[in-house]
């Protein structure tokens, strides 16, 4: 693990502020490294007799795992170069196309240091969801439920990492009815990359279940679960065609400019080709 301090913008520190928030700090899980990340660094170093100098070198990084007693990086859970190779195989897709779409679509890691599949839950498409199934939404807003019941986007309630299945389960368990768990389910995205739950059924999955299922077993089958929905959306002949430009606008929405994904698949293409 490289050295990390303050003002880091890294996927090391998303990492690291998910075991930071599993041994009991309040922190957001993102990949900055914010003054409240080193508020919790030397907090931690101090409480475990390490040099306090807010900086996540080799000597915290190992007391961290040690610590969190992480069970994550089971080889059988990780994508490996055979499911990249088999999904171009599928797709009939250049295997440098699949790598660079790999490398800048995905979450850099589709578990939490828990073992449970990473998640992010929509307040604002729960609402639609309940919506869709005739459920009044108005009946259920209050102060206690403003942080996973709200109609329109916003990150504010964002916690990340563990801290996103409590608003779920919350969600889940607002009203006893199934329809609440069901819409819960579908309004978290899922796994290496972040599909929506709500798309299960257009995938080709019997249910809801079945697809948060797949996502708990391993990142082979988040991959699989991103293929069918570049098919549904009829986004692989845009990469079979290197349409970076479209591919990027289309799956990422209009932020692609301000985020540069166009630009980041063709250097990570241009790499993986040589």
């Amino acid at each position: 693990m490289k050295t990390i301090r303050l003002g880091t913008k890294s996927a090391e520190v998303n990492y690291l502020n998910e075991l930071l928030q599993k041994l009991g700090y309040p922190l957001l899980v993102s990949n900055y490294f914010s003054p409240e990340t080193e508020k919790a660094v030397r907090d931690f170093q101090l409480s475990h007799s390490l040099v306090v100098d807010g900086i996540v070198g080799i000597k915290t990084w190992s007391r961290l795992l040690e610590i969190a007693n992480v069970g994550y990086a089971s080889n059988n859970k990780l994508l490996s170069e055979q499911n990249l190779m088999d999904f171009a195989s599928f797709h009939n897709l250049e295997l440098a196309i699949v790598k660079a779409v790999n490398e800048v679509e995905s979450g850099g890691k589709g578990f939490l240091v828990d073992g449970r599949p990473k998640i992010l839950f929509e307040g604002h498409v729960f609402w639609r969801e309940l919506d869709k199934r005739n459920i009044n939404c108005s009946n259920y807003v209050n102060n206690d439920t403003q942080n996973i019941l709200y109609q329109n986007y916003t990150k504010k309630y964002y916690v990340g990492g563990s801290g996103e299945y409590d608003r779920l389960e919350k969600a889940a368990d607002l009203n006893p009815d199934a329809l609440f768990r069901e819409a819960a389910y579908c309004s978290a995205s899922w796994g290496l990359y972040q599909i929506m739950g709500f798309n299960a059924p257009s995938l080709g999955y019997a249910s809801i279940d079945e697809f948060v299922e797949k996502m708990y077993l391993n990142e082979g089958e988040h991959l699989k679960a991103f293929g069918l929905f570049l098919e549904q959306n009829n986004l692989i002949r845009l990469l079979k065609n290197k349409n970076w430009t479209e591919f990027a606008l289309r799956y990422n929405g209009k932020g692609y400019k301000t985020n540069r994904y166009d630009e980041k698949l063709i250097k990570a293409y241009a790499r993986y080709s040589s």
